[in-house]
Order: C-alpha cells, then structure tokens, then sequence
C-alpha cells in the first residue's frame, strides 16, 4: 500500500514540478502565475490538457511543441522527474505514510512542500535572471512566520527559539527599508539573509552552516575553472548567480546528511 501512496506523492511532485517552470518563467515578467492558460512561449498558442501532463507529454510529443514543432527545454522534463523524486524523498525522511497518516504529519508535510516551493522558485529565477524576486522573499516569509506559529501553537515547540528568528526577519526587514530608500532598488545580499534565515527555521542551524560550507567550496571550485579558463582565453567575467548557488549548496548539505544517516543505520543494524 505504502508503494501506492509514494506513487501518488511522486506524480503530485511532477504536478508542482511542471508550475514550477512556469513560475520561474512567468514571475519576472510579471505575469499571472495561477489564472492565465499555459501557452508555448514560442507561437503563443494555448496548451490543451494533453499537452501539460507532466513527463508523459514530454515524451508522447518527442520534446516539441505540438502546433509549431519547436523544441521543449530538457530542464522541463527534468524539473518534474527530480521534483516527483523530491517529493517522496522528503515524505520517505519525515516517515510520511499510510501508517503515520495523522493531522499533524500531513501539516508538517503540506509546509515542507510549501517551503520546498520558494527554494527552487527562488533558485530558479536567480539562475535565469540573476536577480533576488521580493514577491517570492515575501511568499517565504509568509509561510516561515505560518509554520513558527504552527510549532509553538499546535507541536507545543520552544517559543523563545523562534521568537529570535522573528526578530531576525524584523532586524533584516527594517535593513532592507533603509537600502530601498538610500538606493531605491532591491538588495541582491539581504535577499540571501532572508533565504538563509527561512532556511534555518524550517530545517535548522546545523543544515544551515553545512549550507554555507558547501556553498562556499563550490564558489572556490568556480573560481578555481573560471582563472583557468581565463587563463587560456580573454573572456568578460560573468555575474555569479548565488542564490541558486547556495541552494546547490543545501542540497550539497542535506545529501550529506543523508549520507551520514545511512552509514550510521548500517553500522547499527549490521554492527559495523
């Protein structure tokens, strides 16, 4: 029964998979996110609903669209395989299943998927457009500040830890009044302060610093192949996208975790 409900996890992964690409494309442009009809960015015309279920249309329609043949970015296709993946990765670790199907276990669920929402939007549209988006800053604030009350109101969770994380978020927000007002634009840095601290409050201070420290090692290996590129060829230095960098490097941090978790199962259970 469990292998039944993780399929429906994986295929509802590949559903939030699919908006996502069409958030990422949408949100900086500015356009409608929930009513406007999905379209082909290249003729414009509307996708039927054949033409939107995820994966399967992908392959059914060879990677192109069905009206002007022009061709589908793999990243689609890929997007909605590893978010189905993540999906039942995250319900597999947080022991969500057909046995442990309560209230509480389907909350603490519905705001991990909530929270794993804005890291690839935010992510993805700082891969794209090397920018910091301030509606989905605020979307991550909104949920962080929804889960905080939820731990202390319903998981009866220490009030004072979180209460010092709502403080961060004032401190960082009252920064981020006085960029605006002196600079009159957004600041790409505090934007990272945002994403790290709604980091910290949904999956801790221990994934956050090993977060860092796995960033930190894949900027240093960037810089390492950009020198030796430079080296052999003049090339313009391009912007560094970091938001989606760090999120390569909590990724980095939680599959280190992970790692250490299973060697630790191992060695007790087989006494290694």
């Amino acid at each position: 029964m469990n292998l039944f409900f993780y399929t429906l996890i994986f295929m509802i992964g590949t559903l939030f998979g699919s908006f996502y690409t069409l958030a990422v494309y949408r949100i900086p442009k500015k356009q409608d996110i929930t009513h406007t009809h999905s379209y082909c960015p290249n003729c414009n015309h509307k996708l039927g609903f054949l033409d939107l279920i995820p994966i399967i249309s992908y392959l059914f329609l060879k990677g192109r669209c069905r009206y002007c043949k022009e061709k589908i970015r793999l990243r689609y296709l890929i997007l909605e395989i590893l978010s189905g993946m993540l999906f039942v990765i995250v319900a597999f670790f947080m022991k969500f299943n057909l046995q442990t199907l309560t209230a509480s276990k389907i909350a603490q669920y519905s705001f991990m998927v909530l929270y794993l929402t804005f890291i690839i939007l935010i992510a993805g549209i700082d891969k794209e457009n090397r920018k910091m988006d301030k509606f989905v800053s605020i979307y991550g604030i909104v949920i962080s500040i929804m889960y905080m009350v939820y731990l202390c109101i319903v998981e009866q969770a220490n009030i004072y830890r979180y209460a010092i994380y709502l403080i961060g978020y004032i401190m960082v927000l009252v920064l981020d009044t006085i960029t605006l007002k002196r600079y009159a634009k957004n600041s790409y840095i505090i934007g990272i302060f945002f994403m790290l601290l709604t980091m910290t409050i949904f999956t801790g201070e221990y994934i956050t610093v090993n977060t860092i420290i796995s960033t930190s090692l894949t900027i240093v290996l960037y810089i390492i192949i950009y020198k030796i590129e430079q080296a052999r060829k003049t090339k313009k230095k391009a912007e560094q996208p970091m938001i989606s960098r760090i999120s390569i490097g909590y990724i980095l941090a939680i599959f280190n975790i992970f790692i250490v978790i299973l060697i630790l199962f191992k060695s007790h259970y087989l006494n290694i």
